[in-house]
């Protein structure tokens, strides 16, 4: 009987210990950058789980004898809701974080490549054909940008009217870009340019 009385004591103390408990995981005040939202849910996903977890270790207190067992349950089925909700909106979070990164280096690599030498410029765009791309562009200007021959410009001496269709402009990296346009809508050969890279 003394056994009983303190496990309803000890029950009784989690369920009124777990809504102050439930709100130990403060929101941060003000808008939430990403990292401060990822570190929030994760904080409410740990605390959930352990919540959950401890209703798994301890049955009995949604026993029917148990006359605290309606807010046992009460309890248990938020917490449960919440972590299911919490963990979409958790890796919707991760996602984003994800793109972000994505975004921020692809900046990152863009600035560099913007201020990269030709042979970089090229290797980057055109890929696995980048060694044949470089061999052409040799030829075709010495890998100049401000190579000039008449009405053609550039690394790979685009004429007039190939730049105004697929682009130009004054850096290894805008210039690579418009060449391999003209590439790949010739059927990746090299037949437009009069330099062929064999």
């Amino acid at each position: 009987m003394v056994l009983k009385a303190f496990a309803l004591g000890l029950c009784a103390l989690f369920l009124f210990a777990a809504p102050a408990a439930a709100h130990e995981v403060k929101r941060p005040t003000g808008p939430l950058t990403l990292d401060q939202r990822l570190a929030h849910q994760r904080a409410i996903v740990r605390h959930d789980q352990h919540v959950v977890g401890f209703f798994g270790n301890h049955r009995w207190m949604l026993a029917r004898y148990n006359p605290y067992r309606p807010s046992a349950t009460r309890e248990l089925q938020f917490h449960q809701a919440q972590l299911r909700w919490t963990t979409v909106e958790l890796l919707k979070t991760q996602r984003a974080i994800e793109r972000r990164n994505q975004r921020r280096n692809q900046r990152l690599l863009a600035a560099r490549l913007r201020h990269s030498s030709p042979v970089a410029a090229i290797r980057h765009v055109f890929g696995s054909y980048w060694q044949q791309a470089v061999a052409v562009a040799r030829c075709e200007s010495g890998l100049s940008v401000w190579a000039q021959n008449g009405q053609y410009l550039g690394l790979f001496q685009m004429g007039s009217s190939e730049r105004s269709i697929y682009g130009h402009g004054s850096t290894p990296l805008a210039q690579a870009i418009a060449a391999h346009r003209y590439f790949v809508a010739s059927g990746h050969d090299w037949s437009p340019w009069q330099c062929k890279p064999w």
